[in-house]
């Protein structure tokens, strides 16, 4: 699996940016986004943002699970709000075309034959798990009194509690 996390602000602008793979069932926690795709995760992120406004509003909870898919890539995003509508975006693509390397999130389900399911309980509790910690760290990363609203985080220890977060959960 190949993960793209963003966390985007209030002006749907990208306060954070990462990538990586995973780090479950053998991974060695590298992104694996075929070069001719790479570009197109910002993109996939921030159209999956209409689909937020619009369930947002619907429902109270702050993780909105998988919320959109993109086909060409088997792609899917998921999202969790934060009480302040700062946006975590999450989109995951399975390795296409190496069954090996293409199990569920966290590797709790294998391959064997079936399709990456966003939906799986197992899947969608590592994304939450993920999002949780991830949560925990963006509040301490902004209460610093330097930090001003939609800055981005450039903070090296940040990115490595993100990619902490990631090698336990995904």
């Amino acid at each position: 699996m190949s993960y793209y996390f963003a966390i985007i602000g209030h002006h749907d602008n990208p306060l954070f940016e990462a990538e990586f793979g995973t780090s479950k069932s053998g991974g060695d926690g590298a992104s694996r986004f075929p070069p001719q795709t790479r570009y197109m995760n910002q993109f996939i992120v921030h159209a999956a943002l209409d689909i937020v406004c619009e369930t947002q509003w619907v429902n109270s909870a702050m993780y909105l699970k998988a919320i959109d898919t993109h086909p060409p890539t088997s792609s899917h995003v998921s999202c969790f709000l934060t009480p302040n509508n700062i946006r975590f975006m999450l989109l995951v693509q399975p390795h296409l075309g190496n069954p090996r390397a293409s199990s569920a999130v966290g590797g709790r389900s294998g391959y064997r034959g079936e399709v990456y399911n966003p939906t799986a309980p197992a899947t969608e509790e590592a994304i939450r798990g993920f999002f949780n910690e991830v949560f925990g760290d963006w509040i301490k990363a902004t209460m610093n009194p330097f930090y001003g609203r939609d800055d981005r985080i450039t903070s090296p220890v940040f990115r490595g509690r993100v990619m902490t977060a990631a090698k336990k959960f995904l």
